[in-house]
């Protein structure tokens, strides 16, 4: 696909959000709002798992973390946006500390190490309730206001929520770009060659573990104001299966995996809502036949199909340049 077809497909994609929640209920607009919280929470492993390779059981953790501190400081009378900076720097020094299980282990044993790491994060928010309320949760967290725009209806929070995920998805677009981001591809692809040609891995894989926590963070922090009632079982290991699932599901190592897969998570039960008690076996019987046919995600379908239909064309370079002319 060259940059013009790209980019254009981008533009039609945004359209369609901005359009999606217009003549909706509230109820539609919370299931959209939330597809676009967990998107972002997903765009987040998605760089720790599917760009650097290291596995994470542990961004719903994150996600506490940020929804926690964004709650504590906004009840307290803080502004969002003065309170989402400190939640993102606390998950990004949190999965900083938590990267350095990974400079030693790997594969199944690096996610007993981040599974290890949700469950002690959900039992501190539920025993220490001096701070978080224990069992009961935090309640009554204000959306933000804007003066002139007030993120307390449904459908202006979700716009808001919109505005958000694009800037996050643009910062991820510019890293994944970067010299970091070439870096992550080869840590995952082979972290020895990565390393004989000068990568830092050491830092690499600190890095890949804190900027994709600050994203879990961000997610958190709009998941408080959302449903403005936060309870540590909402942050369970569950929640992180969950979020893997979206990675996996919309094709891990791709960019727009995570909006694809946090779709099937998220609205696809949705739509099978009319099937009443059959559709979580609908629901889990689609994602287990699309897993075992195409391992590689939904991206990988549109892959397949775009090299059936559309081949790629290639010169030879001897030919390209005329030296097989005499």
């Amino acid at each position: 696909m060259n940059v013009r077809m790209r980019t254009l497909s981008i533009l039609g994609l945004v359209a369609l959000a901005i359009a999606a929640p217009i003549g909706q209920g509230n109820y539609i607009i919370y299931v959209l709002t939330s597809w676009l919280v967990f998107a972002i929470a997903a765009m987040g492993l998605n760089l720790t798992l599917g760009y650097a390779g290291q596995i994470s059981l542990a961004q719903a953790a994150f996600m506490a973390i940020g929804a926690y501190v964004t709650s504590l400081l906004t009840l307290a009378g803080w502004h969002w946006i003065l309170a989402m900076p400190l939640a993102l720097l606390a998950c990004f020094v949190v999965g900083l500390l938590l990267g350095y299980p990974a400079l030693r282990v790997k594969g199944h044993f690096l996610a007993f190490v981040t599974l290890a790491f949700n469950t002690l994060v959900f039992l501190v928010l539920r025993n220490e309730d001096w701070l978080t309320g224990g069992s009961y949760g935090l309640v009554g967290m204000p959306r933000p206001d804007f003066g002139l725009f007030s993120t307390m209806k449904q459908l202006h929070f979700y716009y808001f929520t919109l505005g958000v995920t694009v800037l996050a998805a643009l910062a991820m677009w510019g890293i994944v770009r970067s010299p970091w981001g070439r870096a992550f591809k080869a840590l995952r692809e082979n972290p020895i060659r990565a390393e004989s040609l000068g990568v830092d891995t050491r830092r690499i894989t600190l890095l890949a573990f804190a900027i994709g926590s600050a994203y879990g963070g961000l997610a958190g922090a709009l998941v408080a104001p959302l449903v403005q009632f936060i309870e540590p079982g909402s942050f369970g290991v569950a929640h992180s299966l969950r979020i893997l699932l979206m990675v996996v599901v919309g094709g891990s190592g791709y960019f727009f995996g995570p909006f694809l897969g946090a779709a099937v998570v998220i609205l696809l039960p949705e739509v099978l809502r009319f099937a009443e008690g059959y559709y979580l076996i609908i629901y889990s019987a689609l994602v287990i036949v699309m897993l075992v046919f195409v391992p590689s995600g939904l991206i990988g379908v549109w892959g397949r199909l775009h090299e059936k239909f559309w081949p790629r064309h290639e010169i030879r370079a001897d030919l390209k340049e005329g030296a097989g002319l005499k």
